[in-house]
């Protein structure tokens, strides 16, 4: 991509409320995948939940992303700055970070473009991580009406990017040696009400909306709360986590 393709700004106070926050666990691996903790980049940053993470690690973040709504949005930390920029251009200095990473961004970047920012940026034996995840699981019933949301009622309404979110970004480049990552996961205990707040985040019920007028959650709404079942009673929802991270600076990278 060449521009910014601007899909989450007029949602950004309802991203930052619905959206999932990542495991501890995660965080706790990547830094463990460098040797040094003094500053972590994050690109495509939306409203902080992975910047904030990272600042638990690392004595500095820096946290970019060329939506300014997602910016103003962002979750406050003291370790944290937040610039609006793209990740392809962030404008800070040259080998200043020992970790990189692009928490369910990457596959909106211009990848002739970021990779060789993600080398100017990343100091010696920094690492550079990219994850993503992507159905909500929660059982047969309720998924397969999500499934019905998804593939069926939104269907060419999704952004054709979000094609490697559904491959777990392994259509993507990635010319860094990669290091064998455990699985994780998100979970939570939601209400329907939460359910259906994170659904409406979606890039692809948005898109419908403008284009048809309608809302495509009206149409799925009732049997998936028969699916549900009562409305207040948290259920346990489910993420799976595709993680990838690789050394920069490793011998025999592309």
């Amino acid at each position: 991509m060449s521009t910014f393709k601007d899909h989450f700004s007029k949602v950004a106070g309802a991203y930052r409320a619905f959206r999932p926050g990542y495991p501890p666990e995660l965080f706790t691996w990547l830094a463990g995948s460098v040797e040094r903790h003094d500053a972590a980049l994050d690109c495509g940053c939306g409203n902080g939940q992975a910047s904030v993470a990272l600042a638990e690690h690392f004595s500095s973040v820096v946290a970019v992303d060329p939506g300014e709504e997602q910016i103003r949005h962002a979750q406050t930390h003291p370790r944290v700055v937040y610039r609006v920029a793209p990740a392809e251009r962030t404008g800070l200095p040259d080998h200043s970070f020992d970790l990189v990473t692009a928490a369910q961004a990457l596959h909106w970047f211009d990848f002739d473009r970021f990779y060789p920012e993600v080398r100017r940026v990343a100091r010696a034996k920094a690492v550079f991580a990219a994850f993503t995840y992507g159905l909500i699981e929660v059982d047969d019933r309720v998924d397969t009406v999500i499934g019905t949301l998804y593939g069926e009622i939104l269907h060419g309404f999704w952004p054709r990017e979000r094609a490697h979110v559904d491959a777990g970004y392994r259509s993507l480049p990635f010319p860094f040696e990669e290091a064998e990552a455990p699985a994780f996961a998100m979970q939570l205990s939601w209400s329907f009400e939460q359910l259906m707040g994170y659904l409406a985040t979606w890039s692809g019920v948005n898109a419908y909306r403008r284009r048809t007028g309608e809302d495509p959650l009206v149409k799925i709404g009732p049997a998936l709360e028969a699916a549900w079942g009562p409305r207040q009673v948290g259920r346990a929802v489910r993420w799976p986590i595709t993680l990838r991270a690789g050394r920069v600076d490793e011998e025999g990278a592309a």
